[in-house]
C-alpha cells in the first residue's frame, strides 16, 4: 500500500539535517520567550491522572461532581486542577447521553469519531507559566498540554484560549480534540478567570490556584486588585466583604491583549515541543519545530474564539496556519460598511460590539420575558413564577419603570412585555432567540455580563464601584454577608469569573435601603425594579458623552478587530439562535467585513447551524431547563467538524467547505425528555452546499439564506 506523504514533512527533515550539519546559529537555540516567568512541568501518566480528565476519565467527568476535597478549606493544587477541569469540561457541554456525551463526543470517542470502551484519559506533560512584564500585573496564565502521542513526524497545535471570563482550564473541551489528534494544546487565561481577591481579607489566588496573603504572593499571585494598603482599607471599610475579580478589576482592559495572549499560548507551545522533540546541537535544544513545518490551528468558543479570530488578525510572524472557532465575540469595526441579509431582507441592526448589545439586553431581557408570545419556551413559567410573583414581582415593575422612562410605549404588562420583546428584535437579535431569552435572564446573564465588560473596558479599579455595581455574597434576602470560606478556597475550581459565580453575587450599592443583591435591590425613588438605574448607567457609558462614558468608548476602541485574517483559512461556525452573542453582530458582518478587506484573497467560510445555540450545557439541563433538550443540537459537534475539516485542509489539502448554512433537526418530543440525539438530527458540513443552503459573501456584503 502506497503510504501518503506529509505535506510538512520534508520542510521538517530538512531542520533535522540542517541541526545534524551544524548549519544553525546560534539564535536557532530553543530559549524561553522574553515574556515567559517559571515554567511548571507536570507528568501525567495517563492512569491515575492524565491531561484530559484529570484522573476522572470519561465516567468521572459525566458525575454530577468531583471528588470532594480531603480539607475544604485548603484544596491541595492537585484537588483543584482536578474540580476546574471536571466543571470547565462540564460547563461548556451537555453531558447527557441522550444529548450525545458518549456517543459524538466526548474522552471515549476517539479522533476519528469511534466510541471505545475506555475512559479516553491522556497522558503527557503539562507546562505552566506566567506571561508578565516583570510588574506582576499582568500575570497572564498560559499553559501547554503536549500529549505523549505527540508525533514529531505531524507536528501540530491548537489553541484553546478560555471560554467567557473562565481560568485556563475554560478550553479544555476544545484542547480535547487536539489531545485526541496528538496535537499539543497551547491555552491561555486571557487575563481573566475564575478566583477573585478577597479584600476583606486580602488573600488572592496563585497560579495553581490555591490561595495566599497578598503580602506573601508579591508578584506571584494571579491577580492583585492593585491597592495600596490605605486604598484597600478605606474600602473595606465602606464597603466590606467585597471581591475583585480578574476581567472587571485588573486596569488593564484585557479584551485588548485577547490576541496577543493567544498568540504568546502558540509560542510557548513551540518552545516546550521543542524542549522536549528538537534537535539537540552542543548539548542544547534547537527550535526544530517551527510554524514552516508544524499545522497550528486557532480555535476555541466565545469569547475565545473571539481571541482566535484576534490572533490571526495580529499575526505578524505567521505562527497561525489556519482557524476554526464557533460562536466567537468578535468586536466590529465603529463602521464596518457592511450589509447583513437573512431571506433577501435587509437586516437593520448589525455589528454591534458586545457591550452595547449586552447593555440593552440588561435593559429590556427581563420584561421581554414576560412576553405572551413566548410563554411556551424554556423557563418561561419559571421565570414568571419566580420574578413576577405578588412577592416578586420585579420583571412587571421592570416594564413599568421602562415606560415611565419614556424607553417603552405600551402602558400594560403584556404590551410592554412584547414591546420589549420587539425592542430586542429591533436591535439584531434573531426570531429564533426569542426562545432563550426567559432562560437568561433568569440566570441574570446580560447584567454579569455588562458589569464585566463595562468595568473592564473602562480600565475601572474595583474602588471605583462602577456604575455602583461591587461583587459580594449575600443573604436571602439580599443583604451583603460573608463568603462561606470553602466556596473561596475552591473558586479557582468552580468559579466562572463573571459574578454570579459559586456564591458570590452582583450588588447594587446604591440601593436606598443599603446595599444588596441587585435584583433585589430597590432605586432611589423606592421601586423594586431589578435595577434600572444601574441598566441605565451602564447603557449611558456606551452611548453618553461624560468622561466615563468616554473612557469606556476609548477602550473598546482597541478591541474592535479589522477583518484582515491574511488570506488564513478560516471555518467560523454559530448557532442561529444564540442569544448571548447574535449571529447578526458578530459573526455574519464579520464574514463580510473580511470579504470587502481581503477580496479574492479571503479563505473565510461561514457555517451558520440552524436549531443550535450559545450553551450547549443548558441542553443538558433537562429537569431545570425543559425544552432546550427538544429544541437544540449541540453546536461542540460542529466545532469539532470544522477542526477536522481544516486539518484535512492544512495536513493533506483537502478542499474547505464553503459558507453554508446547516439544517439541522431538533430531538422533538416532549421537553424534558427529549429522544436521544441521532445521525440523523446532525447533517454534514457539505463541501459545496446545495443552492437553498449556501451562503453567498460578496465585499461588504453577507446574504444568508432562510
Amino acid at each position: 500500500m502506497k503510504m501518503a506523504r506529509h505535506p510538512l514533512i520534508p520542510s521538517l527533515l530538512a531542520a533535522a539535517v540542517l541541526a545534524a550539519c551544524g548549519g544553525s546559529s546560534e539564535s536557532n537555540t530553543n530559549t524561553a520567550p522574553g515574556f515567559l516567568g517559571a515554567v511548571r512541568a507536570t507528568n501525567y501518566d495517563g492512569a491515575s491522572d492524565d491531561l484530559l480528565t484529570a484522573g476522572l476519565g470519561a465516567s468521572g467527568l459525566a458525575a454530577p461532581a468531583p471528588p470532594a476535597y480531603a480539607n475544604a478549606l485548603a484544596p491541595t493544587a492537585a484537588e483543584l486542577r482536578r474540580a476546574a477541569i471536571h466543571t470547565n469540561y462540564r460547563a461548556m457541554l451537555d453531558m447527557t447521553a441522550a444529548g450525545g456525551y458518549g456517543t459524538f463526543y466526548g474522552p471515549n470517542v476517539d479522533a476519528e469519531g469511534k466510541v471505545t470502551a475506555g475512559e479516553g484519559k491522556v497522558a503527557g506533560t503539562e507546562y505552566l507559566a506566567f506571561a508578565d512584564d516583570g510588574s506582576g500585573r499582568k500575570n497572564v496564565t498560559l499553559m501547554v498540554q503536549l500529549p505523549a502521542s505527540f508525533d514529531p513526524k505531524k507536528p501540530c497545535i491548537i489553541t484553546a484560549t478560555a471560554s467567557g471570563s473562565r481560568g485556563v482550564y475554560g478550553g479544555i473541551s476544545t484542547g480535547e480534540w487536539g489531545l485526541k489528534r496528538g496535537c499539543a494544546v497551547a491555552y491561555s487565561d486571557k487575563g481573566t478567570g475564575g478566583a477573585p481577591h478577597d479584600l476583606q481579607n486580602d488573600t488572592v489566588p496563585l497560579i495553581d490556584g490555591t490561595r495566599s496573603s497578598a503580602a506573601a504572593a508579591g508578584k506571584s499571585a494571579a491577580f492583585n486588585a492593585g491597592l495600596s494598603a490605605t486604598e484597600l482599607a478605606a474600602f473595606n471599610a465602606a464597603t466590606p466583604n467585597r471581591f475583585a475579580f480578574k476581567h472587571a478589576h485588573s486596569g488593564q482592559n484585557a479584551e485588548r491583549d485577547w490576541g496577543r495572549t493567544t498568540l504568546q499560548a502558540v509560542e510557548f507551545a513551540f518552545w516546550a515541543i521543542n524542549e522536549r522533540y528538537g534537535e539537540v546541537q552542543g548539548g542544547e535544544r534547537l527550535k526544530t519545530f517551527t510554524p514552516k513545518n508544524t499545522i497550528t490551528i486557532a480555535s476555541s468558543i466565545s469569547n475565545g474564539g473571539g481571541a482566535a479570530i484576534a490572533a490571526a488578525e495580529q499575526d505578524a510572524d505567521g505562527w497561525i496556519s489556519g482557524v476554526a472557532v464557533s460562536e466567537p465575540a468578535i468586536e466590529m469595526p465603529a463602521n464596518p460598511g457592511v450589509r447583513v441579509e437573512r431571506g433577501g431582507a435587509v437586516v437593520a441592526t448589525t455589528a454591534k460590539p458586545l457591550v452595547d448589545f449586552t447593555t440593552v439586553a440588561n435593559l429590556y431581557q427581563a420584561c421581554a420575558a414576560l412576553a405572551p408570545s413566548i410563554a411556551s419556551t424554556p423557563y418561561a413559567a419559571g421565570f414568571a413564577a419566580g420574578f413576577a410573583s405578588t412577592a416578586l414581582p420585579i420583571a412587571p415593575n421592570r416594564c413599568a419603570s421602562l415606560a415611565a422612562r419614556g424607553l417603552l410605549s405600551a402602558s400594560t404588562t403584556p404590551t410592554q412585555a412584547e414591546e420589549a420583546l420587539q425592542k430586542l428584535r429591533d436591535y439584531g437579535w434573531e426570531p429564533e432567540s426569542n426562545d432563550l431569552h426567559a432562560s437568561l435572564a433568569a440566570f441574570e446573564v446580560a447584567p454579569a455580563v455588562a458589569v464585566t465588560f463595562a468595568n473592564s473596558l473602562s480600565s475601572a479599579s474595583v474602588r471605583d464601584n462602577l456604575c455602583g455595581f461591587s461583587y459580594a455574597a449575600t443573604t436571602a434576602a439580599g443583604a451583603v454577608t460573608p463568603l462561606a470560606s470553602a466556596a473561596l478556597a475552591g473558586m479557582f475550581a468552580t468559579g466562572n469569573g463573571v459574578p454570579p459565580t459559586s456564591g458570590v453575587q452582583l450588588v447594587n450599592n446604591l440601593g436606598k435601603f443599603g446595599p444588596a443583591r441587585d435584583f433585589l435591590s430597590a432605586s432611589p425613588a423606592g421601586a423594586f425594579d431589578w435595577n434600572l438605574d444601574g441598566a441605565v448607567c451602564l447603557r449611558n457609558l456606551v452611548t453618553g458623552t461624560d468622561a466615563a462614558a468616554k473612557k469606556l468608548q476609548a477602550g473598546l476602541d482597541e478591541t474592535r478587530r479589522n477583518g484582515n485574517l491574511h488570506g488564513k483559512p478560516t471555518l467560523i461556525v454559530h448557532g442561529r439562535a444564540d442569544a448571548l452573542l447574535p449571529v447578526n453582530h458578530t459573526s455574519r458582518p464579520y464574514a463580510a467585513l473580511n470579504r470587502k478587506v481581503e477580496g479574492t484573497a479571503s479563505r473565510l467560510s461561514y457555517i451558520e447551524v440552524a436549531n443550535a445555540q450559545h450553551f450547549d450545557s443548558f441542553i443538558g439541563l433537562p429537569a431545570v431547563l425543559p425544552g432546550y433538550d427538544s429544541r437544540y443540537v449541540p453546536l461542540h459537534i460542529y466545532l469539532n467538524r470544522a477542526l477536522d475539516a481544516m486539518y484535512a485542509h492544512l495536513s493533506s489539502g483537502a478542499a474547505l467547505p464553503a459558507s453554508q448554512v446547516v439544517r439541522t433537526l431538533p430531538r422533538g418530543g416532549t421537553p424534558g425528555s427529549a429522544p436521544a440525539l441521532g445521525t440523523g438530527n446532525l447533517p454534514a458540513i457539505a463541501t459545496v452546499p446545495a443552492a437553498a443552503d449556501a451562503i453567498v459573501l460578496t465585499p461588504g456584503a453577507i446574504s444568508v439564506p432562510e
